[in-house]
């Protein structure tokens, strides 16, 4: 609940600055967050707030292949701003190396051996990283540990 107030406060501030780049952008996640309230039927905690944050980076870093595919310069900027506007809204990410002692230590604590243990180990893990690494990357290091 906080995350939403925080993200309604800086779109007032970005209406006031006339800033419309972040207007834009802070308006597109409140309507994705207000859409996921009526799916619901209630108020999303932080946690569901910054999976739909994390979505939303996810589909403008796809854009920017896309654009980048396309030639378009000039989208490829308009989705990097965008990207920065959500960044200041989500937690820092991880470093690689701070993801692999946790996996390693998730692997322990679950007794995981084999490539086939990988759903419990994710399933343990997602919940520890709290947004600050990308469900893929979390993937990727469970399974190279695990192989």
């Amino acid at each position: 609940m906080k995350l939403k107030n925080e993200i309604q406060t800086a779109l007032t501030a970005a209406m006031k600055a006339r800033d419309e780049d972040t207007k834009r952008t802070l308006r597109l996640v409140m309507s994705s967050i207000k859409l996921s309230e009526v799916e619901d039927h209630g108020e999303l905690d932080d946690s569901r707030i910054l999976s739909i944050l994390q979505k939303e980076v996810k589909t403008r870093e796809d854009s920017i292949q896309e654009a980048r595919q396309a030639r378009r310069e000039d989208l490829v900027k308009a989705a990097e701003r965008e990207i920065e506007i959500l960044n200041q809204f989500l937690p820092k990410q991880m470093a690689t190396d701070e993801l692999r002692v946790l996996a390693k230590q998730v692997i322990e604590e679950t007794g995981a051996t084999s490539i086939k243990d990988m759903g419990t180990v994710m399933k343990n893990l997602m919940p520890k990283l709290e947004g600050r690494a990308s469900g893929q990357d979390a993937s990727n290091t469970v399974r190279e540990l695990l192989q």
